[in-house]
């Protein structure tokens, strides 16, 4: 069974590989501030984070799905796409980009917790056949260690990591020791669900271990 991760996110590929899936990769090509302006508009208010990642992992999935139909008409697998945003206190944090940002945040979210929202969207494709698709959210508590020192928090932005990503914290990497526990599915935090995606994958008749590498014919990637 072939996958196609419709991301280029460096976590979300390893993550996969962790889980016994090699994907192709291929970029979707979705505006998001674009899809997401447009349909707050339409609906005349502001989407919740749940609403706002599971539209987001639906357009880059279908994006994605498409594109294969047309470009790899013998493409027989599945698409996944993701979408991630943390809450804090009542507010979405992106990414910070600077170092001030980050350590700004790090020094606010020390001894409290937030909210990972993570949409996923799984699309089955298969040539002569319509895609079929399966969507879902997940969420994952997160609480950050309260003897945090001002040394680690510095030590931990000038290695950079925290600049670019989501919430300005990984679990995967350098920032997992700042983090005390999770609740809900880990891998919610790294960028998807892997419980989420399994019990999606079997909504669409595929049981997960005909993933699995080992059972994968064997192709070439997919360049986006």
């Amino acid at each position: 069974m072939r996958v196609c991760l419709a991301s280029t996110s460096p976590a979300r590929l390893m993550l996969l590989r962790q889980a016994g899936i090699d994907p192709l990769t291929l970029a979707p090509e979705v505006d998001e501030d674009a899809v997401i302006a447009t349909v707050e508009a339409a609906e005349g208010r502001t989407l919740d984070p749940d609403e706002h990642v599971l539209l987001l992992a639906r357009r880059k999935a279908a994006d994605v799905a498409a594109r294969l139909a047309d470009d790899a008409p013998e493409f027989d697998g599945i698409v996944i796409g993701g979408d991630s945003m943390f809450l804090f206190e009542g507010v979405v944090l992106g990414k910070p980009y600077t170092p001030e940002a980050a350590r700004e945040r790090w020094h606010a979210m020390r001894g409290r917790s937030g909210e990972l929202h993570s949409g996923h969207a799984v699309v089955r494709v298969q040539p002569g056949r319509p895609p079929r698709e399966a969507h879902g959210v997940a969420e994952a508590s997160v609480f950050f260690a309260g003897d945090l020192t001002d040394a680690e928090i510095d030590a931990y932005v000038a290695s950079e990591e925290p600049l670019h990503v989501a919430g300005a914290f990984t679990i995967d990497s350098l920032g997992g020791p700042f983090i005390e526990r999770v609740e809900g599915d880990p891998s919610t935090v790294v960028g998807m669900s892997l419980s989420t995606l399994r019990r999606l994958v079997r909504e669409l008749d595929v049981e997960w271990p005909e993933l699995w590498l080992h059972n994968a014919p064997p192709v070439g990637s997919v360049e986006g």
